[in-house]
């Protein structure tokens, strides 16, 4: 999946479409085959939607207001949190869930290059400082794997 490489701003609190930050914020993400699914059904909906002529328009928004325009980031922000309340989850913030999928990336052994990339951070190092701390338990795996290889199996 291609990321426009569009974002969004606020510009005297009108969400507004910019371009991104640096060349890395326009980059291919792979997505797995289940979100995928989840993203054509949704796609499938807005086009019945469109063709039933209720004022829907695309604006290649995949998550809209009912009219197929932008939504307002603070909307968003809302949803999130009135879905978190009723769900009865932890307080967290939207972007906890970038920080949670890099530690749950990285704890599962994706080589910290690839969550890097993925994340679009300039160099690896804001990815292994900021998400390092979510590997502690995988230095004692390190230490076993490398005695295996150097000891064998004993």
């Amino acid at each position: 999946m291609r990321r426009s490489g569009r974002r969004f701003i606020t510009v005297n609190h009108v969400p507004t479409l910019g371009t991104s930050k640096t060349a890395k914020g326009r980059r291919t993400v792979s997505l797995d085959a289940v979100t995928v699914t989840a993203l054509r059904e949704h796609r499938k909906r807005q086009l019945a939607e469109l063709q039933m002529g209720s004022g829907w328009a695309d604006h290649g928004f995949v998550f809209c207001r009912v009219d197929g325009t932008m939504l307002h980031p603070e909307r968003l922000f809302e949803s999130f949190e009135d879905r978190r309340r009723q769900l009865g989850l932890p307080k967290i913030r939207l972007h906890d869930l970038r920080h949670g999928w890099a530690t749950m990336a990285l704890a599962a052994g994706v080589p910290p290059k690839v969550v890097q990339e993925r994340l679009g951070h300039a160099n690896i190092s804001i990815t292994l400082d900021t998400y390092s701390h979510g590997t502690v338990g995988l230095h004692d795996d390190a230490a076993q794997r490398v005695a295996g290889l150097v000891f064998g199996d004993r």
